[in-house]
């Protein structure tokens, strides 16, 4: 699929996509449809720790070792639960734990296995609607709602015989970092469970902590404004934020109809891509996914290249570098930085470029940033009338949203075109794939940028952004592939909390409304 093509086809569904009427935040229409796609998974080499406890497997080792029988479903999916009863309570990574469920389907995994993911305990954001599970997005508004039916994404995790674990907690109608609607951290980063303070990322933070700390062999979250590649970033995982439309977010609870994505937090770029190939694909129940490009082989694209007994790209790719990406921030991350820069540089077909921004970059990627407050308030209006208590700690961002005006949401419009333009055919024009110190632009814009691991500040990971050309998520997983394969971050766990010093939830701090809108997706 030649590049000018995919971004024709991307070009006019993002027109599309802005004028298309907006989802409601319960959608009642048919059970999602679409079966799984089912990928080939290859067998990968199992490390002995992996061998010895199944929770530090990857999906990929331990899907080889659950075709080999080497490993049951029932063993994986108890040694996951006890993780969450010995633990949870530090990192409060769950809202919902559906442990009998999940033995009961590892027990039928065991018979009569099913699916490339049959067997593999997972984690779901807890505003995707979850059949007979109650969904909540963390608000007052849907504390009592239970789905009569599976999101797309899970009807298709399911399908490919993953099993749900829990339901991973997140931030209050996927805002901010985890709190409780009125505004009390919850979840934790797995790598400094005791101090609430250090940040986890969100919103996407239970699903993220749940990966970290082994309690999940992955999970899936959404992104508005960061929330896959920041947890990500915070946790040493690898989040994948897709093109828009490549996956399905039919069945989620709506944040911004132009800039909602499901995508993976999984543990290294195979695991994401296993993931993202079950999850991609056209869903009748959400438009944006039609007529679409076809989904690449990401398996494939997440298979280091050897020549030789060396690694090296499948592509001879130019990774572009921005004048900010080593300026603006600590030392030491500016050194993590420079040595991943260094690490790239040194792999067979990966050439840096340096890439510049427009004139106007700060302005269409900060002010004109507010428009998405607008369409959170589109399907939320019944609510706002009846009781503006409802929203707890973000009321703020739904309140900015209703005060905008018409002819400013329509400039905010036509500066993302602009931005767009600013992006295909100015600074992607100069590279393949580009850096990023933060998740601006590529999710306004619904391109697909991954986030994965570089190092570690202290005790606190670093992370790194990559974004790419419109359904280009292969060319990203094979950068990132290439990369895992020479250094080590992704196969890092933190050490589990000491359980003496299990946090009360009354002893966490709370954050105020004005700073959940500073911080809002």
């Amino acid at each position: 699929m030649s590049r000018a093509y995919s971004r024709r086809i991307f070009l006019a569904r993002s027109g599309a996509v802005t004028a298309a009427a907006a989802v409601t935040a319960a959608p009642t229409a048919a059970r999602a449809a679409g079966p799984a796609r089912r990928p080939v998974l290859p067998d990968v080499p199992v490390r002995k720790e992996a061998l010895t406890d199944p929770t530090e497997a990857t999906l990929a080792e331990a899907a080889t070792l659950l075709r080999h029988r080497r490993l049951t479903a029932v063993r994986l999916v108890q040694a996951h639960l006890d993780r969450i009863t010995a633990y949870d309570a530090t990192y409060q990574a769950y809202v919902t734990v559906t442990g009998t469920q999940a033995l009961a389907a590892a027990k039928e995994a065991d018979r009569r296995p099913s699916g490339p993911l049959a067997g593999i305990p997972l984690c779901i954001k807890d505003n995707y609607f979850t059949a007979g599970v109650r969904t909540t997005a963390n608000s007052f508004i849907f504390d009592r709602f239970t789905p009569a039916y599976d999101a797309t994404s899970v009807a298709r995790l399911k399908g490919a015989g993953g099993i749900v674990i829990g339901k991973g907690q997140m931030g209050p109608l996927a805002t901010t970092r985890a709190t409780t609607p009125d505004g009390r951290i919850t979840t934790v980063n797995a790598w400094t469970p005791t101090d609430p303070s250090v940040d986890p990322g969100g919103s996407s933070t239970g699903p993220a902590c749940a990966v970290a700390a082994r309690m999940a062999t992955s999970s899936i979250g959404t992104q508005t404004g960061g929330s896959i590649v920041l947890p990500s970033n915070q946790q040493n995982l690898t989040g994948l934020k897709p093109t828009m439309g490549r996956t399905s977010v039919y069945g989620v609870i709506p944040l911004s109809f132009t800039r909602d994505h499901s995508g993976p937090l999984a543990r290294d770029a195979m695991d994401a891509a296993i993931m993202l190939t079950v999850l991609a694909g056209p869903d009748p129940h959400d438009p944006r996914t039609l007529g679409l490009p076809r989904v690449p082989d990401l398996v494939q694209a997440a298979t280091p290249a050897r020549r030789n007994g060396k690694v090296g790209l499948r592509r001879a790719t130019r990774i572009g570098v921005p004048p900010d990406y080593l300026t603006g921030a600590s030392a030491r991350v500016i050194a993590l930085r420079k040595a991943f820069l260094a690490t790239l540089e040194a792999i067979p077909g990966a050439r840096t470029v340096e890439v510049s921004y427009p004139a106007d970059w700060s302005l269409l990627t900060g002010a004109f940033n507010d428009v998405r407050l607008a369409e959170r308030t589109e399907p939320f209006h019944a609510w706002l009338q009846k009781d503006p208590t409802l929203f707890g700690v973000s009321l703020l961002s739904w309140l900015g949203g209703l005060m905008l005006s018409g002819d400013e949401w329509v400039t905010g419009q036509r500066a993302k075109t602009h931005l767009l333009r600013e992006v295909l055919d100015g600074v992607l024009n100069d590279c393949d794939v580009v850096l990023q110190t933060g998740p601006v632009p590529f999710d306004i814009l619904g391109l697909p940028e991954i986030g994965f691991p570089i190092g570690f500040d202290g005790d606190v990971p670093v992370g790194t952004i990559l974004g790419g050309g419109p359904y280009e998520e292969d060319r990203l997983l094979e950068v990132v592939a290439a990369y895992q394969a020479v250094t080590d971050w992704q196969w890092r766990r933190p050490a589990d909390p000491p359980q003496a010093r299990v946090m009360a939830r009354a002893a966490r701090p709370r954050i105020d409304a004005v700073t959940a809108a500073a911080k809002s997706a």
